[in-house]
């Protein structure tokens, strides 16, 4: 008899049978362990800000990046601005938004647009740097002698119109991206209806969107 209840105690454990058998201890200390770890996150988790959690949870939104630029794809108006997801970038975006705002941030979508085109001009021709920073950027640090004004007329750049900003940082992303550039006609340089700079009649006017002017200078564009 000792030998059947063996054999039947082996073929059992075998077979899984004799699991329902376990002690209790085993078990008790195997739901323990769990609910202390479930507990663990629960805790984590009730310092996480719901906005947080809400944003790990939800699948992406659609970003800047996901706009079609090809030709013909871009409306030049405030509606088609507002129905855009907000924009982003790094060093090069900065200086174009931040360039944008300065300049030209009461402007109509079109003159946004143009003032854009010039800046990406100046980058493509020869006669300019080569970078969106280092065009903004040329002649920073004397008095009036720069480029765009706002960089050296003594005052602080500071955003005091985040809804303005908003607007003009999707310019800038949709032009870094690739959009085309049919409002200025190559022109490299630009001035507002308030001034009569000397340089202006020296150049073929292009353009104009609002209060601002476009020129065409004498440079020569790069071949890509």
């Amino acid at each position: 008899m000792r030998v059947l209840r063996r054999a039947v105690g082996s073929f059992g454990l075998a077979s899984g049978v004799m699991l329902a058998s376990l002690p209790a201890s085993a078990e008790e200390v195997l739901a323990s362990r769990l609910d202390a770890l479930l507990g663990q996150e629960r805790e984590a988790l009730r310092v996480v800000p719901s906005s947080r959690l809400s944003s790990l949870t939800s699948p992406p939104s659609a970003t800047m990046r996901d706009i079609a630029t090809v030709p013909g794809t871009i409306e030049f108006s405030d509606s088609y601005l507002a129905s855009l997801p907000g924009a982003s970038g790094g060093s090069e975006w900065e200086c174009l938004a931040e360039a944008l705002y300065f300049e030209a941030r009461g402007e109509t979508v079109r003159g946004l647009f143009a003032v854009a085109e010039v800046i990406l001009n100046r980058v493509d021709s020869r006669e300019f740097p080569d970078s969106v920073c280092s065009v903004v950027n040329q002649g920073t640090g004397r008095m009036y002698a720069c480029q765009f004004t706002y960089t050296c007329d003594g005052n602080p750049e500071v955003i005091h119109e985040p809804g303005a900003y908003a607007r003009v940082a999707k310019v800038a992303r949709l032009m870094l991206d690739g959009a085309e550039r049919p409002l200025t006609e190559g022109a490299t340089y630009y001035h507002t209806t308030a001034v009569n700079p000397s340089w202006a009649r020296r150049f073929e006017r292009t353009a104009q969107y609002g209060v601002h002017l476009f020129y065409r200078g004498n440079t020569r564009v790069a071949s890509n």
